[in-house]
């Protein structure tokens, strides 16, 4: 039982952490918990995942699959107060504007949208909205399941990162930031397990989404190496995006034999 309330307690921490749903008073909060809290991203995911296509489901009734499916994305931005495009928008910013490590952090910091930002996040959502789009033409039971995999797959990936990377932060500031600190191997073990159990709603093509997101992750891992020397919490959210792109490509590619 206490094994149980301290996982849940996690969960709990994990969900604050990454969405916008209410959770206990009473969890017991500390950076160090946070830091053990990320093996469950991937379970928030499913959560994030399960709500989105039942939304999806639920106004398919009386509504065609295009604003079916902009209200259900709208509901994911919702849950997740957009914590992943925003991240997407800086981490664009940041590349894009900045010449130097030090100068692409201090632009991934500023709260202000710039052009980058606005035309990744603008990109981003576009492609998802097609992707799902063309999904659900395949079937609409096709689309719900192409959201329970990549929510919670792209956020083990995402999650991955944690582990493959060196932190790094803004010098001008250079305070501890969520996650900067080292995790324990378990917490990886148990964030793939549970992203990896979507793969089981696609077997067909679970190889391809396995050889692809193992791809991305060597290429993502060489690019934030090559510009700001690690991985920051916006980079994280970056990653997680272009992997939900990614899953959502490879299941339309393999639609057929599903």
């Amino acid at each position: 039982m206490i094994l149980f309330r301290s996982q849940l307690n996690l969960f709990y921490i994990a969900l604050a952490f990454l969405t916008r749903v209410p959770v206990p008073l009473s969890v017991d909060y500390s950076q160090d918990k946070l830091n053990q809290a990320s093996r469950y991203f991937p379970l928030v995911g499913w959560l994030v995942g399960f709500l989105s296509g039942f939304t999806f489901w639920i106004f398919n009734f009386i509504l065609p699959n295009e604003i079916s499916l902009l209200i259900s994305m709208l509901l994911g931005l919702f849950i997740t107060g957009c914590f992943h495009e925003d991240g997407l928008a800086d981490t664009c910013d940041g590349f894009g504007g900045g010449w130097d490590k030090q100068q692409k952090l201090s632009i991934m910091k500023d709260s202000r949208l710039g052009t980058y930002g606005a035309a990744g996040i603008w990109f981003v959502l576009t492609i998802k909205f097609f992707l799902l789009l063309n999904l659900a033409e395949v079937s609409n039971s096709f689309a719900i399941i192409a959201m329970l995999v990549a929510h919670p797959l792209s956020r083990a990936v995402s999650t991955s990162m944690i582990f493959i990377l060196p932190y790094v932060t803004d010098e001008e500031t250079s305070k501890v930031k969520p996650l900067a600190e080292s995790h324990q191997t378990i917490d990886l073990q148990i964030s793939l397990a549970i992203g990896l159990l979507a793969l089981l709603l696609v077997s067909s093509v679970a190889l391809w989404l396995v050889v692809v997101l193992s791809i991305y992750l060597v290429l993502m891992r060489y690019l934030l190496l090559k510009q700001i020397q690690g991985f920051t919490g916006d980079t994280l959210g970056a990653t997680q995006q272009v992997a939900e792109i990614l899953i959502y490509t490879v299941l339309l590619a393999g639609g057929a034999s599903i």
